[in-house]
């Protein structure tokens, strides 16, 4: 059967159109999962130590992947309060500085306030949530909602949430560092219960406490004693809370996944691993990107190891940063754009025009 010219053109024509929709889809959450020194070597142990063999993680068949170098405004090597502020912000600055610009000198100088993704999302009036195992007033949370010239002033992070810049401010933060946050806080002359009260939160201690108020609140703060609770049943009382509203939302979920034990870092990067692929399930791929990156990479290597042996007592660990590049990995609306070399500023843009803004 012949096809005339005009069919073909009148099929070429949709088929241009619709390719074109479908490059313009844009995301109406975004998920960023940042495993905290989390380099291609942690992750490539990790899937030996949790299933026998290399590339076996989820977020190593992602469809979309690219390599983020990781460096500061001023050194090679970054911490996470540089790295963290260069993905949210889309500028670098220096070590210890947190989502300020490259003017600040930790500890004495402040910097420019740098708008950060969870910031712009929350002036558009989007859902935000932060879910970590580290301190959630430590660099990396306190870099998608604070500014502060020295990430160890964490009273001072963590009372940020209480005088948002931008729209009614973080509405999910799940996490550990409560005695440190209250005892600072309580300096700062804050009653952390009451002005968290004031401000519309349930302030909870426990998961089971979080869980419950999850089912039920709009707002919560879920602070933890220790770091050791299920990344999982938070993630997703996170977003049981953040879907609610119907309006999109912003989550970062953080798994500090570099240690001294290598052990440890390792079944936190497999636990870690298995969170995004639960989440993917769940999202889908229709209207939310999830992007996967490490702020920096770690001095953790396999050498001279033989595969009948087990991985662990074969790893090396330095315990230091170090300053290659680190894996990107993403699916969902604007996940395209994570191809080839990119700088770790370029990651802030991604999900920007991801959610098109």
């Amino acid at each position: 059967m012949k096809i005339s010219n005009l069919a073909c053109l009148l099929l070429a024509t949709f088929l241009v159109a619709a390719g074109g929709a479908c490059q313009s889809r844009y995301a109406k959450n975004v998920i960023l999962f940042l495993g905290d020194g989390t380099g291609l070597s942690t992750l490539h142990a990790a899937s030996v130590y949790g299933y026998g063999e290399p590339q076996k993680l989820y977020l190593q068949r992602m469809p979309h992947i690219a390599l983020s170098e990781t460096s500061t405004a001023s050194q090679w090597v970054t911490d996470s309060a540089a790295g963290m502020t260069a993905i949210m912000t889309g500028q670098k600055t220096h070590n210890g500085v947190v989502a300020q610009s490259a003017e600040a000198v930790r500890g004495e100088t402040d910097g420019k306030a740098l708008k950060t993704l969870l910031e712009y999302a929350e002036e558009r009036g989007l859902s935000t949530g932060v879910v970590s195992n580290s301190a959630v007033s430590d660099a990396t949370p306190a870099a998608c909602y604070a500014h502060s010239n020295d990430r160890g002033k964490h009273g001072f992070i963590f009372a940020q949430i209480l005088k948002p810049r931008f729209g009614d401010g973080i509405d999910v933060v799940i996490g550990p560092g409560r005695q440190r946050i209250l005892e600072e806080t309580a300096e700062l002359g804050i009653d952390l219960t009451v002005g968290l009260e004031k401000a519309g939160y349930v302030f909870v201690d426990s998961q089971e406490s979080a869980l419950e108020a999850a089912s039920e609140t709009e707002r919560l703060i879920a602070l933890y004693s220790s770091d050791e609770f299920d990344l999982s049943r938070a993630t997703q009382a996170a977003l049981d809370m953040l879907t609610r509203s119907g309006a999109g939302f912003f989550l970062m979920v953080e798994s500090n996944n570099h240690f001294r034990d290598a052990e440890k870092s390792l079944a936190r990067a497999v636990a870690m691993d298995k969170v995004i692929e639960q989440t993917a399930e769940r999202m889908g791929d229709t209207d939310t990107l999830i992007l996967f990156t490490a702020d920096h990479s770690y001095d953790l290597r396999v050498r001279s190891a033989l595969r009948a042996q087990p991985i662990v007592g074969q790893v090396v660990v330095h315990d230091s940063h170090t300053a290659e590049e680190v894996l990107v990995a993403a699916q969902g609306p604007g996940a395209e754009k994570v191809k080839g070399l990119l700088p770790n500023t370029h990651l802030f843009q991604i999900m920007k025009e991801a959610y098109g803004w």
